[in-house]
């Protein structure tokens, strides 16, 4: 059975999926179209992505207004967040942040209009992202990981790992 928890913003859902676990391993259901609309869950999603990174990689926060993404850490953990970039919403701007791992399971839905990032805290993480939109740099916005209008408090130890692309917010 699925556990729904709500979040600070009400588009946006954290699940806890049922964990199966012997002395062989793990087995988990980490997406089922009818079994996550019976929860709430009515995206279409057209795109899976995976990501590799390494401790104190922080990719992001991204956002595209056509695009929900439904996320998840196959290995390791992250501290992820979310933010809502929506100008007319009463919440514009502000942020919440989750810890997802590969022991809690946890997955997020993020609606479209909020950016999203996140900071590897595991010297290897693999995430994974399901996203209602194919990826298109043109439609991609990025926000400053340390914008102080935002004011995110990541839990970095040393100096963050960016990308060029996301020193320069758009």
């Amino acid at each position: 059975m699925i556990q729904v928890r709500a979040t600070k913003f009400p588009e946006a859902q954290l699940f806890v999926p049922h964990v199966f676990e012997d002395d062989r391993g793990r087995l988990s259901e980490t997406y089922s179209e009818s079994n996550y609309a019976g929860l709430g869950l009515r995206e279409h999603f057209v795109q899976d992505l995976v990501t590799w990174s390494g401790r104190n990689v922080l990719r992001g926060p991204h956002y595209d207004f056509r695009m929900a993404k439904f996320v998840q850490v196959l290995k390791g953990v992250v501290f992820d967040v979310i933010v809502d970039m929506r100008e007319d919403s009463p919440q514009y701007k502000q942020w919440e942040g989750y810890y997802l791992s590969d022991h809690n399971h946890h997955q997020l839905y993020v609606p479209p209009g909020f950016a999203h990032g996140f900071l590897a805290l595991a010297d290897e993480v693999i995430f994974h992202y399901k996203m209602s939109a194919q990826h298109d740099l043109a439609y991609e916005h990025r926000i400053a990981w340390d914008d102080p209008s935002i004011g995110i408090k990541w839990p970095i130890v040393g100096e963050p790992r960016i990308s060029a692309k996301d020193r320069a917010p758009t």
